[in-house]
């Protein structure tokens, strides 16, 4: 058992000083490892670090110098795997010793989303998420915006299923250096500046963007799952073996702005489609529920819908820009809680991917799978909560908060760093 130092309410801190954690995994014994994520922001140190918690919470560090952002740990058969985000993204074993060795490497990126967390399946496979290179499939001038990329052009998204383009380009300015043209025109799943046709075929690719895939522990084996998941940043099995990822919803910004999109909880099933770039939910990306106030509104960009399977419908919707991350299912020894669905809510990031408006997120929330119903749990004092999981020996729920993150109209990401800490709540 960890012991704890501090305490507000029902949380007692058990370690800060962290620089943006983004990852929380314990032992068999109880012991915790933090991830940070190597984001230099507020003048942190550049590099992903693997830190080992002592019962006091002492640390020792294990590793460093990680491709940031490290979006991914997880304790598995006496090792770590760690999610690089890139560039290029890949995942790797870190034994506890300090040992790495590299099991998948060259996944895609650099992009707006990322390679994410890695949890073991009931099969013994290891599966993962890959984020999507673009808000909704156009490499556009909001990557100029994006606090966390900065960068044009950038890598632009691969289908994990074949499909044909419905020739939907937008038109921006160039600002790359050099460029004869003052406007260039770009379509969707091709570099910035290059324009599609309609009718134009993209066959499949692996590995792709926008996906689930699984792997042998050993990195080979590498095989798509499912496809259309835009940024399923938490993924977790529950005690039934079903798969489920939280899908972050697309922003009101770059190239193809989407309004009010929610965060998705889905349960993720092999072969399936779920939807984007062309639809949110179920619903198409049409609908006038999902008017951007960034630009008109999007049309779509794949002429092939009837080709790919339907697009499945969510077990919950969350709110608009709460950004659901990562999340945990409480064990049958937890009293009263047995079964449910603890997901950290990591708040919007308003004004940059949204309109400004009222604050969202920076919570706990808990999920009944009995309905898949969302209710609150912790609403404070969290900056910004980014995972929660429970302690395998003392049933408790520990919340890992990323510290100190806004964004500002002028001056764009506002950060302290070692703002970061590791909480425990009391059940």
């Amino acid at each position: 058992m960890i012991t704890s130092t501090d305490s507000i309410g029902d949380l007692e801190l058990v370690a800060g000083g962290f620089s943006f954690p983004t990852s929380l995994t314990f032992d068999e014994a109880g012991t915790a490892y933090v991830a940070e994520a190597g984001l230099p922001f507020g003048g942190a140190p550049p590099g992903g670090r693997i830190w080992r918690l002592g019962e006091h919470g002492d640390r020792r560090l294990l590793t460093e110098g990680l491709r940031p952002p490290v979006n991914g740990l997880a304790y598995h058969g006496g090792s770590l795997y760690v999610s690089e985000g890139g560039h290029p993204g890949r995942i790797s074993r870190l034994d506890l010793d300090g040992q790495q060795a590299v099991i998948l490497d060259n996944l895609p990126g650099p992009g707006n989303y990322h390679t994410n967390m890695v949890a073991f399946g009931p099969d013994g496979k290891l599966y993962f998420s890959q984020g999507a290179m673009t808000n909704t499939g156009i490499v556009g001038l909001d990557a100029y915006e994006l606090g966390w990329l900065r960068r044009l052009p950038h890598a632009h998204d691969l289908p994990g299923y074949d499909i044909v383009l419905a020739g939907s380009n937008v038109e921006t300015a160039n600002p790359l250096r050099d460029a004869p043209e003052a406007r260039v025109r770009t379509g969707a799943f091709s570099p910035f500046g290059t324009p599609t046709e309609s009718g134009q075929r993209i066959a499949a690719c692996l590995p792709c963007t926008a996906a689930v895939m699984r792997c042998d522990p050993d990195g080979s084996a590498l095989e798509l799952v499912a496809w259309g998941l835009r940024n399923a940043y938490g993924l977790g099995f529950l005690p039934d073996g079903r798969l489920l990822a939280t899908d972050q919803g697309a922003d009101d910004r770059g190239s193809r702005p989407v309004g009010n999109a929610p965060d998705l909880l889905f349960e993720v099933r092999g072969g399936a489609w779920y939807g984007w770039p062309d639809f949110i939910g179920g619903d198409p990306i049409t609908d006038a529920r999902y008017r951007p106030e960034r630009g008109p509104v999007p049309a779509f960009v794949l002429a092939n819908h009837g080709e790919l399977p339907p697009p499945e419908r969510p077990l919950l919707r969350f709110p608009a820009h709460v950004a659901a991350v990562k999340f945990d299912v409480a064990p049958a020894g937890v009293p009263g809680w047995a079964g449910q669905v603890f997901v950290a809510l990591f708040g919007d990031e308003a004004p940059m991917t949204a309109p400004a408006g009222p604050r969202a997120g920076r919570a706990i929330a808990r999920v009944d799978p009995a309905d898949w119903s969302l209710h609150p749990f912790v609403t404070g004092p969290l900056a910004r909560p980014i995972d929660v999981r429970f302690h395998p020996t003392d049933g408790g729920l520990y919340v890992l908060d990323f510290g100190r993150f806004e964004m500002h109209a002028e001056r764009g990401v506002v950060a302290e760093p070692r703002s970061g800490k590791l909480w425990r709540y009391r059940l």
